[in-house]
């Protein structure tokens, strides 16, 4: 089963995440993808790992999300704008279309592990056009990541406002 829940900053994604994560499992996994940068990006991850309780069982997979040892289980991937982040930038010399293969590949991968899936992501290209070539790369990347992730959802929500959208 695999939930897709994106949205803008913000918008509740990882609360409603993690509600239904909890809705489905006494013991649900967090896979972070995020690395940490700075100061102000620690307290986020900070603040997001103090929202959990005890009952959840933390992986921190930056790139290989298919390492994770997930059979069996529900989990929350937060968030695939990190992990494409990590991604692009490992990879900042390829073309698009070359990085978008590898992410696709490397999802698919995940995606046939026996578990539930209630994947993040966000909806960067909602907003004005990036004025710079890397920042509308990555928003191209990000979009068709968003668009394959959405087409093989069973389910699919829009978070607007902390609202819940059901697109799929």
């Amino acid at each position: 089963m695999l939930h897709f829940i994106t949205g803008g900053q913000r918008s509740g994604k990882s609360s409603y995440a993690q509600k239904l994560a909890l809705q489905k499992s006494a013991n649900p996994v967090y896979l972070a993808t995020a690395r940490i940068c700075d100061e102000d990006f620690r307290q986020r991850v900070e603040r997001h790992r103090s929202d959990r309780g005890p009952e959840w069982t933390n992986i921190e997979e930056s790139v290989n999300i298919s390492n994770a040892s997930v059979n069996g289980r529900v989990v929350v991937l937060d968030c695939i704008t990190l992990w494409l982040t990590n991604i692009f930038f490992d990879n900042k010399e390829q073309m698009v279309d070359e990085i978008l293969t590898t992410a696709k590949t490397e999802f698919d991968k995940m995606m046939e592990k026996e578990a539930t899936f209630i994947v993040i992501s966000n909806e960067i290209g909602l907003g004005g056009h990036a004025d710079n070539e890397v920042a509308r790369r990555f928003t191209d990347l990000q979009g068709w990541m968003n668009q394959y992730i959405a087409s093989r959802a069973d389910e699919a929500i829009l978070m607007v406002a902390g609202l819940p959208v059901k697109l799929k």
